[in-house]
């Protein structure tokens, strides 16, 4: 389709496809305008009940003029090509928003609902029910605060056509239908009302009201189950019970229990509105700048200095969170658009950032031209660009010109030390420099190839400049993780990273992120509660917007001692900083697994995993999730999917071996503990995730001896003790208390 021409519509590109059509932007070239067109496949448009049902679609939703609904233009028919052409919407749906966000400003949420209200009231005024409300139908156009699109009124219901919709037929997505749609009941427009509660609701808090792995099991759920309530950690809606009360009313089971008509709805959500308003009047200005320092492209005809690209922008941002007055965008979410040609604007309200700097880098034998360009992101406008030709040895410069020419523009208040040296330099030594760059590109792969190469970098960077504090962080980092993931015993692993740490400390003792490494180290291999605490907190007093400190200490410090409040309001924090982390939001998710709350946690976990459905560590922790809610079959399912992932690493063989054991299933228990007894001989296996099979199959001394070698091996995993689930049958033994004694968690 795309490039032809259907009557006097040009088709540019797909946009999406749908149980009732495929969906082309095209161009008018009539009435010289974009459009959107919607066509019914050849197979489904030649016949007739099919037909009848897309022009009623058609019918309805042209009967329609409102500013919150997609305008239709015209019906037309081709060579037996049946489709509407409709108003092309430039943005992005709800649900995009929702994937890349686990809540929205209530500002926001509000502003959203009070639209999608005032639409639907239009549409019941003249006798037609959407009957699929759902955020992938709420289209969000950027127009200074955004506008509000409903679209696709396909499974609208025309009073006087209801004859085509056949009794307890399923139409819409399962988790937003109303209780009457989910028992095939007559329904009316309540039933849009019920929809939008649920909308709100997963706006206000990033997880949907109902759950289930199949239709029928939500469909159980909303006929039967109240939601939870909004979730209380999440302090910004402590002060708004009205909000929850209005959630309520709109969720309830029984249809003369809801609100009666959705102006009634829209009316009580103005009044929260109005009354949010009249609270932040008298709040104190939050500052409102900040910054997302994109990824710098690679021109370079060979293409070969990505990292050194990638180190740049990482330099701005390290110099940039150093300014107290702005928040400034972590490197986890900036660097999630690379190779991504995304408009700035949509960048930005990802993000939640009100400026961007982009650039580019051309190296050409020993000389550089770096081009760097700062833009308002709400009106996509320029503010500031230069361009840079230098030879690669005045690097440093040109790193530190660009940051205060941003800082200048922005009219920012620095210190003397801060104007005279925004970009600290921690070598002379150019080659130990690139050589440190292309060590935290291969580091922040994760992986254990990328590990072991950013620890070889490193060491290279050291033996040029024995001086480097930079390079021993890194190490540190480097040697730290290999020994947590199981790819490095931890009993040589991380005494390495130990020293690493010092070493950088005492040649910079402001350096936060060593303070950080050395407050992980501290926790894991030493047990060092007190100690841990102190260096984490040196950490965020050095960099108190470094989102990996915030995360870090959360996970190291607070979840393993019990704090879970503080940890969610730590993780939280971080995720301000770094919105589309998905290690940050995975986290959350397994904050909620240790406190219990499984609920939340399957809710946040399943919301990582619309982000990306290969990350291990949410399918890891959602399957142990599955487990403790009592749903054998779905975590084993996960399970496999991670130990396919992970290409058998023990970690998740450990896990897997355990489920298996608790799930009845004994003998691949005992298959899978053969398999890691048998790699023990020839590689280094977790002790712990030995104990974890034998825990699962009731062998509690079996159990008890392995966390006793992982003690002796220092295994990082131990710190999880006093809050690991799945350890709970172990709790009552002597050997488990003493071994939490000997970890610190217990007196």
């Amino acid at each position: 389709m795309i490039g032809n021409t259907i009557s006097h519509y040009k088709i540019l590109e797909q946009l999406g496809t749908g149980g009732m059509g495929v969906v082309y932007k095209a161009y008018d070239v009539r009435l010289k305008r974009e459009v959107a067109i919607k066509f019914l496949p050849p197979e489904i448009s030649l016949r007739e009940p099919e037909r009848a049902r897309f022009m009623i679609e058609a019918q309805a939703a042209a009967a329609l003029n409102h500013p919150n609904i997609a305008t239709i233009y015209a019906i037309e028919e081709v060579d037996d090509e049946l489709f509407i052409v409709m108003e092309f919407i430039d943005g992005a749906d709800l649900k995009k928003l929702l994937i890349n966000h686990c809540q929205l400003s209530i500002d926001n949420c509000l502003a959203y609902a009070i639209q999608i209200a005032d639409g639907l009231q239009a549409a019941h005024d003249k006798g037609i029910v959407h009957r699929d409300i759902k955020p992938a139908n709420i289209m969000l156009i950027p127009r200074g605060r955004d506008q509000v699109k409903i679209t696709d009124f396909g499974l609208a219901k025309m009073a006087q056509a209801s004859s085509l919709t056949k009794a307890g037929m399923t139409l819409g997505t399962a988790a937003y239908m109303s209780p009457e749609q989910a028992q095939g009941l007559p329904i009316d427009h309540r039933t849009d009302i019920w929809a939008l509660g649920v909308v709100l609701y997963e706006m206000l808090t990033g997880a949907l009201p109902f759950h289930g792995e199949y239709e029928q099991a939500i469909f159980y759920e909303i006929v039967n189950v109240d939601p939870q309530p909004i979730p209380p950690a999440l302090e910004r809606l402590a002060l708004h019970t009205s909000l929850q009360r209005l959630v309520n009313k709109a969720l309830a089971k029984k249809v003369a229990e809801r609100y009666q008509q959705m102006d009634e709805m829209a009316q009580a959500l103005r009044a929260i509105q109005k009354s949010l308003a009249a609270e932040t009047a008298f709040a104190p200005a939050a500052a409102s700048t900040s910054i997302v320092v994109l990824p710098f492209a690679d021109l370079s005809a060979q293409k070969d200095q990505e990292y050194f690209c990638d180190g740049l922008a990482e330099e701005l941002i390290d110099a940039l969170t150093k300014i107290s007055g702005w928040r400034v965008v972590s490197r986890t979410s900036a660097f999630s658009f690379k190779s991504q040609n995304l408009d700035i604007r949509t960048i930005g309200e990802r993000l939640n950032a009100s400026h961007a700097l982009e650039g580019s880098m051309r190296k050409a034998g020993n000389r550089l031209r770096i081009t760097a360009q700062l833009v308002n992101v709400t009106d996509g406008f320029q503010l500031w660009s230069e361009k840079y030709d230098r030879e690669l040895d005045d690097v440093f410069a040109i790193q530190d010109g660009i940051a205060a020419a941003i800082v200048k523009k922005l009219q920012m208040k620095l210190t003397g030390a801060q104007e005279t040296e925004l970009v600290k330099r921690y070598t002379k030594n150019l080659d130990a420099y690139n050589l440190y760059l292309q060590a935290r590109f291969h580091l922040n792969k994760r992986t254990e190839e990328g590990l072991k190469k950013g620890v070889a970098y490193c060491e290279q960077a050291i033996a040029l400049d024995p001086e480097y504090a930079l390079a021993y962080a890194g190490l540190a980092d480097g040697f730290a993780l290999l020994g947590f993931q199981g790819f490095l015993p931890p009993n040589g692993a991380m005494p390495q990273a130990k020293a690493a740490a010092e070493k950088a400390l005492a040649i910079d003792e402001a350096l936060a992120e060593a303070h950080t490494s050395l407050g992980c180290i501290r926790a894991i291999y030493e047990w060092n509660w007190r100690e841990s605490e102190k260096e984490f907190k040196r950490a965020l007093e050095l960099e108190p917007n470094d989102g990996a400190a915030h995360y870090w200490h959360a996970l190291w410090y607070l979840l393993p001692t019990g704090q879970f409040d503080k940890c969610l309001a730590e993780i939280q924090k971080a995720l301000e900083l770094d919105p589309l982390a998905l290690v940050l939001k995975a986290g959350i998710g397994w904050q909620y697994y240790f406190a219990r709350q499984f609920e939340q946690a399957i809710a946040a976990l399943q919301k990582t995993l619309e982000m990306d459905e290969n990350f291990l560590f949410a399918r890891d922790i959602l399957g142990q999730t599955y487990l403790q809610k009592g749903m054998p079959e779905q975590a084993l399912a996960e399970m496999e999917k991670a130990v396919a992932l992970s290409h058998r690493r023990t970690l998740s063989l450990g896990t897997l071996g355990h489920a298996c054991a608790i799930s009845g299933k004994s003998a691949e228990a005992q298959k899978i503990l053969q398999e890691l007894l048998e790699l023990a001989k020839s590689k280094y296996v977790s002790s712990y995730d030995i104990a974890l099979v034998y825990a699962g199959l009731g062998e509690n001394d079996q159990a008890l001896t392995w966390l006793e070698k992982a003690f002796a091996e220092h295994n990082g995993w131990l710190v999880f003790l006093k809050v690991e689930p799945r350890l709970e049958p172990l709790r009552a033994e002597a050997r488990f208390s003493a071994l939490l004694k000997k970890v610190g968690l217990q007196k």
